[in-house]
């Protein structure tokens, strides 16, 4: 491994709620798991909208709370346009660490994973 990724699998603990979130042109679907992959609550399907980004983070903050998570990291794969406004929002919001894979970097690992 390099450095980088050294780095940012260092930032994943046992604190950590990690989502990943489908992106899509009309609704987006997420899903929430801890680091050793074990999901909570049921997967959540949202609107590509300002209500649907609320909706969404009523519900990290639910599992938060449930689960008792410090910090949440947001994942995505950025294809197309329609991921863009939802990474405006989390980033505006501040308090939510997201971060986007690199499409070539996701097809390189479905690969790796066979």
């Amino acid at each position: 491994m390099n450095y980088k990724q050294n780095l940012r699998l260092n930032q994943l603990t046992d604190q950590t709620l990690i989502i990943g979130i489908d992106v899509a042109k009309e609704f987006h679907v997420a899903r929430a798991q801890d680091v050793r992959g074990l999901e909570f609550g049921k997967p959540i399907k949202f609107e590509n909208s300002l209500s649907g980004y609320q909706e969404f983070e009523q519900w990290i903050r639910e599992i938060r709370l449930a689960e008792d998570k410090q910090r949440v990291i947001i994942g995505m794969e950025p294809t197309g346009h329609y991921w863009l406004n939802i990474a405006r929002y989390l980033k505006k919001k501040r308090r939510i660490h997201s971060c986007y894979g690199k499409s070539n970097a996701c097809k390189k690992d479905k690969r790796t994973r066979r």
